[in-house]
């Protein structure tokens, strides 16, 4: 089987597929979107990308495509620890603190800013297609004054130091990855004690309280949501979709009639996934 990831290889996506899938033959594609278009058109037999990261937020470019423009299912959900290193070049180990250009992802830019504000308030910081681009790049410029921020297994790959480790400004930083492709995908290896389903509201134009209206459907029934926010519709200014998150641990007839209910108010559902959640540890 083969499975598309967010490529290069040793990057974070590149973990989280690595260990769910040890046994498959894993794709790296250059974007998001070009991941999910090799699900779409069968290069691959699944997908996995980046779906929110604990500090930074939903990854809007994976919702929005999977919104706008595909009709993939969401299989599985996997959560991976995430650890920021700032490795150099061995050729600048004994004075990384002379480091002028700092490059990585621009996600773990954002989630390293307290320890660059401290330690490197006058570095130039340089966003890259990925965490592993930024190390590979460091390493193929081993003599100048220039470090990455990537996962531990970059280092490995690309023959770098790191000097410090951790350096992320939340300890319990984590981000879930959506595997894609199929409606249902076992990972019997790696535990699972939730199951999640994720969908899209739209609600009619101009309808007072339409959010509360909608949530309401979940409330009464007592079905927990575990986030909610809205994106952009892409129509007009103002208008949105609703993305929630929601423990099926209901019956699923219980969480259909909520759903038939938002339907009769006029509601547009789209849903991405009835999955189980499987977290990684001791990466």
């Amino acid at each position: 089987m083969k499975v598309g990831y967010l490529g290069p290889e040793s990057s974070f996506t590149h973990t989280a597929t690595k260990t769910a899938f040890p046994n498959e033959t894993l794709v790296p594609f250059h974007s998001i979107p070009a991941c999910i278009k090799a699900v779409e058109f069968k290069d691959v037999d699944l997908g996995v990308v980046p779906i929110e990261n604990t500090l930074e937020g939903s990854v809007n470019t994976t919702v929005d495509y999977l919104f706008h423009q595909s009709n993939i299912p969401v299989g599985a959900e996997i959560v991976l620890p995430i650890f920021q290193q700032l490795m150099v070049s061995k050729e600048n180990q004994e004075n990384w603190q002379e480091t002028t250009r700092i490059l990585s992802h621009p996600q773990a830019l954002a989630q390293s800013q307290a320890f660059l504000s401290q330690h490197f308030p006058d570095a130039e910081l340089e966003q890259t297609p990925s965490t592993a681009y930024a190390a590979n790049f460091v390493s193929e410029h081993p003599h100048r004054k220039i470090a990455a921020i990537a996962p531990k297994l970059s280092a490995e790959t690309y023959d770098l130091t790191i000097v410090k480790a951790d350096i992320q400004d939340v300890a319990i930083n984590r981000t879930r990855f959506w595997v894609i492709g199929s409606d249902t995908v076992a990972l019997a290896h790696i535990p699972s004690k939730v199951r999640k389903m994720t969908l899209a509201i739209t609600m009619p134009n101009n309808m007072p309280g339409a959010l509360h209206k909608a949530l309401s459907a979940f409330s009464w029934r007592e079905i927990d949501l575990s986030k909610i926010e809205s994106r952009p519709l892409k129509t007009a200014l103002g208008e949105y979709f609703f993305l929630i998150d929601l423990i099926a641990d209901k019956p699923i007839e219980l969480i259909d009639c909520a759903l038939q209910e938002i339907k009769l108010m006029g509601g547009e559902v789209k849903v991405f996934g009835n999955y189980s959640v499987h977290p990684i540890h001791g990466i």
